[in-house]
């Protein structure tokens, strides 16, 4: 299976635009591109229950965010604070600069 490229990067903002936490936004704590899906902050979180270890010694119920399909977010477009759309655009130099579909401003990387 071929890996690919998204327009999501690790820091950005994004709203979740389907399922059980529609409406949501956060922060993309990581992006899985093998298997298509984003971790993001607050959404979709999971409890799972640790034994003891050297890690952990006391264990206990550990929560976290477990990921979602990448078609489920949109990127947030700064300007406007809406989800939007993203096209890449060239530059005359060879790099690339991500394009917001709605506004048509460009949508810095995240730092």
């Amino acid at each position: 299976m071929a890996v690919r490229k998204f327009h999501i990067m690790k820091g950005d903002q994004v709203r979740v635009i389907r399922g059980n936490y529609r409406d949501m936004e956060g922060k993309v704590l990581e992006v899985l591109p093998s298997k298509d899906r984003v971790r993001v902050e607050g959404v979709n979180t999971r409890k799972r229950h640790e034994r003891p270890s050297e890690d952990n010694p006391e264990g206990g119920i550990i929560s976290f965010e477990a990921p979602i399909h990448i078609s489920n977010v949109m990127l947030i477009d700064p300007a406007t604070d809406e989800p939007s759309r993203v096209r890449v655009r060239k530059e005359e130099g060879g790099e690339k600069e991500r394009i917001s579909v709605k506004s048509g401003n460009p949508i810095p990387k995240p730092q």
